[in-house]
């Protein structure tokens, strides 16, 4: 971890509703009733992208279905099992599925905070964690920004085909940098999990050379899967803090860790990940395309393979989950989403 921000916090604090635990319960409950796959559970996935169109619908948002059709993208495979896929490398011929992009009515135009979090799972499992957690915070967020609408212009995006290798998110990403443009993004991965017992959080192989800082903090703290971990870069420092600080505000059971992915935004960082295995872990999942495209982004991860023993398999169901935990995930990125740092100018130097 380090501490350079390139962005100021927000100039004054911002005040959200409180989340409501059982909604968020019951949107996890509706969603992993089944796995969700647009190859291998089409019934499931369409179901599940009705039930998350309407109720955006029903707060006030505006959702548009953004169909895509792709070829020949190398992605990975969506068969269960505990391996991470982005270890199951495959190139998909031809790919069609769609995004949900939703957006206030009258809330501007200008470059906009995304919050995303992707609707599938993997072959076989309900998904509970990896990722209806994700989707139940974001849909809770849109009623609370639609309660108290943000300054800044918020949009909400629910991705298709993550598990097949970030296909949605790379259309998703794509589409909104020309749209009127990005100024950072919140990724919602698999954030529901939680575990107190000491020796439950893993850490990936080569994890403790290349961050020396966040391991200690782990090994600190019991090895306890007890955090919620927000990875960043340079450029959303800032951001990552205004998170850990609505993080503590909502609930002191919650704490974050904060984890600077060292790699620069754009292709070059893209690059570096796979010369660096374990810098590529924190590329894992729907941020990545944003920070290929040079926009600030934030990953909010339970860290799922390297805590979670239900995850990628049919076990992963919703009474496995900390709902007190999640509504406090809720709060700190309806906060964080209304509250992104503006970019720090820095100021030219006079002749």
């Amino acid at each position: 971890m380090t501490n350079d921000p390139t962005t100021t916090p927000a100039s004054a604090p911002l005040a959200v509703p409180l989340p409501d635990t059982a909604r968020l319960r019951r949107h996890v409950e509706f969603l992993a009733a089944e796995p969700r796959s647009r190859l291998r559970a089409p019934q499931g996935m369409g179901r599940a992208e009705t039930y998350v169109h309407d109720q955006l619908a029903a707060v006030g948002w505006s959702v548009g279905r953004r169909p895509f059709d792709v070829r020949w993208q190398i992605g990975s495979t969506d068969r269960h099992g505990h391996r991470a896929l982005a270890l199951k490398p495959r190139l998909h011929r031809r790919l069609r599925g769609a995004n949900l992009i939703a957006s206030l009515p009258g809330s501007g135009t200008g470059p906009a905070v995304v919050v995303g979090a992707h609707l599938d799972s993997v072959s076989g499992s309900p998904g509970a964690d990896d990722n209806a957690s994700g989707v139940a915070v974001l849909l809770e967020t849109a009623r609370l920004l639609a309660e108290a609408p943000a300054p800044a212009r918020v949009v909400l995006a629910v991705f298709d085909m993550e598990e097949l290798g970030l296909i949605g998110a790379r259309q998703a990403a794509r589409e909104l940098a020309g749209g009127g443009g990005v100024r950072g993004m919140i990724c919602l991965e698999s954030v529901g999990y939680f575990a107190d017992d000491p020796g439950t959080q893993k850490l990936p192989v080569g994890f403790e050379r290349v961050f020396p800082e966040a391991s200690a903090a782990v090994r600190a703290g019991g090895h306890r899967g007890d955090f919620t971990l927000v990875v960043h870069r340079h450029s959303s420092t800032a951001a990552a803090r205004v998170w850990q600080q609505a993080a503590a505000a909502a609930s002191p059971s919650l704490p974050a860790l904060l984890l600077r992915d060292p790699r620069p935004d754009g292709p070059l960082g893209l690059l570096i990940g796979l010369a660096v295995p374990p810098a590529n872990h924190l590329g894992r999942s729907d941020h990545a395309p944003f920070w290929n495209r040079g926009i600030p982004a934030l990953m909010l991860t339970d860290t799922a393979t390297f805590r979670n023993p239900h995850y990628h398999r049919s076990t992963d169901v919703p009474r496995t989950l900390d709902y007190d935990r999640l509504t406090s995930v809720t709060a700190a990125t309806a906060l964080s989403a209304a509250a992104w740092p503006e970019p720090q100018r820095t100021p030219r130097p006079r002749h």
